[in-house]
C-alpha cells in the first residue's frame, strides 16, 4: 500500500490508535519485562478499546504462545508481536472474490443512521472509477427522503437509478432493479434497503423477501450481501451483524465512521467472533472516501510504529 494511504488510515484510526497505543507504551515503559501483571494490563487495554472480552482472550492466548515460542522476555517486542497476530487474525475471514467477478449485485443492509445510503454512493463511485457501469436501486420505500437522497447521489455520480413511490413494495422495486440491470448488461447493481430495526421480526422478513427476489433473478450475476455498520456503536455493531447474518447471510461489511471513534477495535471482534470479512472502510464524508480493507494495512496503521524506550 502506498505510504499516503497508510498515513490516511493512521489518521482515520487516530482515536482508536491512541486508546490502544498510549496505554500500551506506558505499560511497556513501566514493566520492561513480560510478566503476569503486564499481561493483565494489556488485557484491560484491549477490552476497553472495544476489542471485546472473547476476542481479547483469543489475542492474549496467541500472544503468550508467540512469546513462549520466541523465548521473548522484553516488553519491547509486544507491539510488533501484536501487529503480526492482528494481521493473521483479520486474514482468517477472506473477502469474496468480487474483483474478478462481473456482473455483480450488492444487496446493502443496515439499521438507520449507520451511513448506508452514503456508503452505497461511495460504492458506486468506487466502481465508476474502475470504469464499471452501475445502477442504484432505491429499495428503501419506507422513507421518501431515502429515495430522494439516492436520486441526488445517482445524478451526482452519473449512474442510473430505479425507484418507485414512497410506500411501494420493496420486492417489486428489487425485481425491477435486477431486471433492468440484466437487460442493460450493467456491471454493478446496488440495492438499497430500509434501515430496518434488527429487533423487528416483520421488517427482517421483508428483507428476506427482497433477498429472495434478487436471488431468483440473478441470471449470471453474482450476489454479494453487504452489511453497513457504524464503528462508533462499538459492541452494538457486533449484535447487529449477528442478526443480519442470520437473516440473509452477510458476505462482507462496510464499516463507516472509523475516523470519528475510539471504538475501532470492533473490527477485530467482528472477524474473530463472526468470521465475516471487512470489505471496505469509510474514512470520511466524500464520495471517494471508501477504501478496500486490507488486514496488513489495518494492523500497520493501528500498531505500526514500535514504542520508543526511555
Amino acid at each position: 500500500m502506498a505510504d499516503g494511504l497508510v498515513s490516511r488510515l493512521k489518521a482515520s484510526l487516530n482515536k482508536t490508535r491512541q486508546k490502544i497505543l498510549a496505554p500500551l507504551e506506558e505499560a511497556v515503559h513501566f514493566h520492561k519485562k513480560i510478566s503476569p501483571e503486564f499481561y493483565e494490563e494489556l488485557e484491560e487495554i484491549l477490552i476497553t478499546s472495544d476489542v471485546g472480552y472473547r476476542t481479547t482472550m483469543l489475542l492474549m492466548e496467541k500472544l503468550k504462545a508467540k512469546v513462549k515460542a520466541e523465548k521473548a522476555e522484553d516488553t519491547a517486542v509486544i507491539q510488533s508481536f501484536l501487529q503480526t497476530i492482528i494481521t493473521e487474525l483479520l486474514a482468517t475471514a477472506p473477502p469474496p472474490l468480487i474483483e474478478e467477478d462481473s456482473p455483480l449485485a450488492f444487496l446493502v443492509v443496515g439499521v438507520n443512521g449507520v451511513g448506508k445510503t452514503t456508503s452505497i454512493a461511495k460504492l458506486a463511485q468506487f466502481y465508476r472509477q474502475q470504469e464499471k457501469t452501475c445502477l442504484l436501486v432505491a429499495g428503501d420505500t419506507f422513507r421518501a427522503a431515502a429515495i430522494d437522497q439516492l436520486a441526488i447521489w445517482a445524478e451526482r455520480i452519473g449512474v442510473g437509478l430505479i425507484n418507485h413511490q414512497e410506500g411501494a413494495d420493496p420486492g417489486a422495486v428489487a425485481f425491477d432493479g435486477i431486471t433492468a440491470a440484466n437487460a442493460r448488461k450493467l456491471d454493478v447493481a446496488i440495492f438499497d434497503t430500509a434501515g430496518r430495526l434488527h429487533t423487528k421480526v416483520n421488517l427482517m422478513s421483508e428483507l428476506k423477501k427482497v433477498h429472495r427476489v434478487i436471488s431468483q433473478n440473478l441470471a449470471s450475476r453474482k450476489l454479494v450481501n453487504v452489511l453497513v455498520l457504524d464503528a462508533t456503536t462499538g459492541q452494538n455493531a457486533l449484535e447487529q451483524a449477528r442478526v443480519f447474518h442470520e437473516a440473509v447471510g452477510v458476505d462482507g461489511i462496510i464499516l463507516t465512521k472509523i475516523d470519528g471513534t475510539a471504538k475501532g477495535g470492533i473490527v477485530l471482534a467482528i472477524v474473530a467472533e463472526l468470521g465475516i470479512p471487512l470489505l471496505w472502510l469509510g474514512l470520511g464524508e466524500q464520495a471517494d472516501d471508501l477504501r478496500r480493507f486490507d488486514p496488513k494495512e489495518f494492523a500497520a496503521a493501528l500498531l505500526g510504529e514500535a514504542p520508543s524506550r526511555g
